[in-house]
């Protein structure tokens, strides 16, 4: 929809007589005005580490690196952690609210051949099938949006900013979570160390956004890619998070309010960083902590719904995955793999559980499975693959969410990218 048909209003780090449209004015005002942000300016204008021509190939550990980064800056950029929600969206008028999850793009992966610029073009196309057909009213993107171990240069957010284009190019506001590959350290390819040698490194074209950098193999930390979407995109909802949650970046909540009644939440939209790339893939018991500080300071009676998105799904979704065939009560159409879940449960779960408000949590990672089943009193539910990059030959698409507020209900299907719609499910 229009950008125009909402009611955005950013708090949190921008003073509150900004608004989304002037969130880069804020953010200049920001800067002129605070010596440690200027700092970080200027450490960001300064040139990709230059080595040596003799050591060329002598490159530092990238994930070490990359954390060295989020920990220098992370009482720079980090959000405040307010009792209120961050963020508000407001529904239209005698509408549903309608929300796309597009997981696992994987922009970049193999950027240096023909296969991978190629991907990245049809995972547009994807994307740009699903918000034409269902005309969402926001974007969730649920993680691995890059393939961060595949680009051999110091700013992702070159290939971040891509995956935006077709949201960002229909007025669409959304949000992002990060998965284990978006801050993934750089891989080398074995066949580059064959007598064919290193190929030539093609860096993307910069846009108006970011600067152009020589390629290197530096990479772009969580904190870097979510400072970077949140500064160049008034449409981008995204947050940094609490700093004390690191390394853990995007976690922070979001309420849909109704544009009837203005001051009544209609639905919570929480959002958990669940690791990986440079860190162990865990909600950690500090994570899990917040959630429930949070959503008890919020929503104390429970009386609003509740929906959960990260990227990893939790041990929690081994215990109800279909064995072979999906059956009832499960919803979906492909179960082509077992569940890759977080290294540990660190008590996040149990939390949810005990919520009723809690509806369902959303989840990608696993690129063959598509379904959605009951754990209690809420729903487990992964997205569908989205994008051509990464790994499985599956029909591409979109997990699309519904919420009527009258009488209330959350829906969901699968949009795929030839129009076609199935797994409709009913959530609450």
């Amino acid at each position: 929809m229009p950008f125009d048909n909402y009611d955005l209003q950013i708090n949190g780090n921008i003073p509150s007589q900004y608004s989304v449209r002037t969130r880069p004015i804020a953010l200049r005002h920001l800067q002129s005005s605070s010596p440690t942000i200027n700092l970080f300016k200027q450490f960001n204008s300064l040139s990709p580490i230059q080595m040596p021509t003799s050591s060329y190939f002598t490159i530092l550990s990238n994930s070490c690196l990359a954390l060295l980064f989020q920990a220098f800056f992370i009482s720079i950029a980090a959000s405040s952690d307010h009792h209120t929600p961050e963020n508000h969206i407001r529904t239209r008028a005698d509408a549903p609210f309608k929300v796309a999850l597009f997981a696992d793009l994987h922009f970049g992966e193999n950027a240096w051949t023909d296969w991978g610029p190629k991907q990245d073009v049809n995972s547009i196309k994807v994307m740009s099938s699903v918000l034409d057909t269902e005309t969402p009213d926001f974007v969730v993107y649920l993680g691995d949006v890059v393939t961060a171990n595949n680009i051999p240069i110091s700013n992702a957010s070159l290939y971040w900013d891509q995956a935006l284009s077709p949201t960002r190019s229909r007025g669409t506001p959304w949000a992002s979570v990060f998965g284990n590959h978006d801050d993934a350290p750089f891989e080398w390819p074995m066949e580059w160390f064959a007598a064919s040698g290193i190929p030539q490194l093609v860096c993307p074209v910069p846009n108006s956004s970011y600067s152009g950098e020589e390629c290197s193999f530096r990479g772009t930390s969580r904190l870097e890619l979510m400072k970077n979407e949140m500064d160049n995109n008034v449409l981008s909802l995204s947050k940094s998070g609490p700093q004390d949650l690191w390394p853990g970046i995007s976690n922070y909540v979001l309420q849909v309010l109704s544009k009837e009644k203005p001051h009544t939440p209609l639905v919570y939209l929480y959002f958990l960083d669940s690791g990986g790339g440079t860190y162990p893939e865990v909600i950690s018991t500090a994570q899990a902590d917040w959630f429930k500080r949070i959503s008890e300071e919020i929503n104390p009676d429970s009386g609003v719904p509740e929906l959960i998105f990260w990227h990893i799904p939790s041990k929690a979704y081994k215990k109800v995955a279909p064995k072979f065939r999906i059956h009832k009560p499960c919803v979906g159409s492909i179960n082509k793999e077992k569940v890759a879940a977080q290294e540990a449960e660190m008590g996040i779960m149990k939390i949810l559980v005990k919520r009723p408000s809690v509806k369902a949590v959303f989840v990608g990672h696993n690129h063959g499975l598509d379904w959605c089943c009951p754990y209690g009193q809420l729903w487990l539910c992964f997205a569908r693959h989205t994008g051509y990059g990464g790994y499985g030959n599956w029909a591409r698409g979109s997990r699309i969410l519904e919420i009527n507020e009258r009488p209330f209900s959350i829906s969901s299907w699968i949009r795929m990218e030839d129009g076609s719609v199935h797994s409709e499910v009913i959530l609450s």
